[in-house]
């Protein structure tokens, strides 16, 4: 194990020098294995995190493309003070620009409503005319996979790392900074959308 390992994985994770001195050891020395093993762990430390009030926070307003998006999106955390973090401030704005750069409908598959998953489902099943059924329902299951990575910022891949998804980036925050955070809503503006 050494300090190159440990910062190369400080610098992919934010993890701590502890935490990553023992994904390291755990993994053999193996940095891509030591992420994985810190975010398993920073998924086990933000489940038990997720059932905690979170009534403080901030609104954070993204202008984009010299005034042609805006964007205005909550995210609450536990405490005033973890809302005044830098950390937290730049999760926040990072959310915003992730929303006006990928435009969701929805904030996560749960939100998305009955019908609009049973109007995909009704179109991909008319593209896949003549396919076998075992295929169909593969296909079908695929396609409505790419469609919450579309449609839901949860799923969506992070703009500033394609290798995690939103979800994954609101994971490792809630673990390093151990309080619950909760992107609760958000709404994206365009110059001339609607007309």
């Amino acid at each position: 194990m050494t300090t190159d390992a440990i910062k190369r994985l400080r610098d992919k994770t934010n993890a701590g020098i502890v935490a990553c001195q023992k994904a390291l050891k755990e993994s053999g020395g193996d940095v891509d294995k030591a992420v994985e093993i810190l975010r398993k762990q920073g998924a086990a430390m933000a489940s038990k995190k997720v059932g905690r009030a979170a009534k403080e926070g901030r609104v954070e307003s993204y202008i984009h493309q010299g005034g042609k998006i805006g964007v205005l999106v909550e995210v609450d955390s536990e405490s005033d003070f973890v809302a005044r973090n830098d950390d937290f401030k730049t999760f926040v704005r990072d959310v915003a620009m992730q929303i006006a750069a990928a435009n969701p409908m929805y904030l996560k598959k749960e939100d998305v409503p009955a019908a609009a998953v049973a109007k995909e489902t009704e179109i991909i099943k008319a593209q896949l005319v003549g396919k076998p059924a075992v295929a169909a329902e593969k296909i079908i299951a695929g396609k409505l996979n790419k469609f919450y990575e579309d449609a839901c910022l949860m799923e969506q891949p992070f703009i500033k790392d394609q290798s995690l998804k939103i979800k994954d980036v609101l994971t490792s925050m809630i673990a390093k900074i151990g309080e619950n955070i909760v992107i609760r809503r958000f709404v994206r503006f365009q110059v001339g959308e609607d007309l």
